[in-house]
């Protein structure tokens, strides 16, 4: 095992990919020269060269298109976002021909595309530049929704989804950039669509995703103390989600708390809440329960910033009230 930076991962699955398969090709903004805003991308224009590093103009939709139409004619793109706030530039791009394509042609065209950069909060970039839209772009049949929360997962499922034959969102954190991790000197690859249990326990199960799932870990980390013992759950991908790792965990801990960035209304949270009244209500001790960001568009104040985010305290008290402590 050796110990990579969150980014350090992405560019290694990157890399490594345009590697094994020639058809795979990096296109963004400040990919190549400036080695990606957020250093994503060091070093992978000196090793592939500007045709298959490609520096784009500021301009999403257009690079998205032509993404698009490079995965219809056999090429394996790799769209890089500087944020996903820009790609609702790109939206239609997104939904309406890569998610749809291979529907509409009847098959004939298969879109081995991915999308991937930073989502959600940085800190004070204010309304426009703190958005999570992962519940936007898991809402959409014809895509595949990831969201990491750790280098290892990173690596591994970003090769998962450079290799798959249909359209991948993959969601970052810009505030996770510099974390580390082990990560396996060997060739791996993780499963779309398969959630882990990061904790195992009795309690209550907890479930997150992303950046929110460091969080999720710290606040365990005190109830743990308070001997309460949650059982931590990471989705890792939010389309397909992994709803019979989240069943059979309530039926073991009988409460559910989930976690997630996104405002509440029409949430990865609303959507489990649902899938668990359905298949595991006669489990079920206390209500489930849900942490979201506020619904209101992020401020710039620090103060308010705070209070816009679920917060470790937030976790813990949700916690004790669905254990009725």
């Amino acid at each position: 095992m050796k110990e990579l930076q969150f980014r350090e991962a992405v560019a290694e699955a990157m890399s490594e990919e345009m590697r094994l398969d020639q058809n795979v090709f990096l296109m963004g903004e400040e990919v190549a020269e400036y080695n990606g805003a957020y250093k994503a991308s060091k070093g992978m224009l000196d090793e592939f060269g500007p045709k298959r590093v490609i520096d784009t103009p500021i301009s999403e939709g257009g690079f998205s298109g032509i993404g698009v139409g490079a995965a219809m004619n056999g090429l394996r793109p790799i769209i890089e976002f500087m944020t996903f706030n820009f790609s609702l530039v790109a939206i239609d791009q997104i939904i309406n021909n890569a998610a749809k394509m291979k529907q509409m042609s009847g098959g004939q065209f298969n879109i081995p595309i991915v999308f991937r950069g930073p989502t959600g909060s940085a800190g004070q970039l204010a309304a426009t530049h703190s958005q999570s839209f992962d519940n936007w772009y898991a809402n959409c049949p014809g895509l595949k929704v990831i969201v990491p929360s750790n280098p290892y997962d990173a690596k591994g499922l970003l090769k998962s989804a450079i290799r798959d034959n249909n359209p991948v969102i993959f969601m970052e954190s810009e505030q996770m950039y510099g974390d580390k991790g082990k990560v396996p000197e060997e060739e791996y690859t993780i499963p779309i669509g398969k959630g882990k249990v990061v904790q195992e326990g009795s309690d209550v199960t907890i479930v997150s995703y992303g950046k929110m799932f460091k969080i999720l870990k710290d606040a365990a980390l005190v109830l743990n103390k308070e001997n309460i013992f949650p059982e931590l759950i990471d989705l890792r991908t939010i389309r397909p989600i992994d709803y019979d790792l989240i069943i059979n965990s309530v039926k073991k801990t009988n409460r559910l708390v989930v976690v997630e960035e996104s405002w509440p209304l029409g949430s990865i949270s609303s959507e489990i809440s649902y899938k668990i009244q359905q298949e595991a209500f006669d489990y079920l001790d206390a209500p489930v329960s849900r942490i979201c960001a506020a619904d209101t568009p992020m401020a710039y104040s620090p103060v308010l910033v705070d209070a816009f985010l679920p917060n470790k305290d937030r976790i813990i008290n949700k916690v004790k009230e669905v254990m009725y402590l």
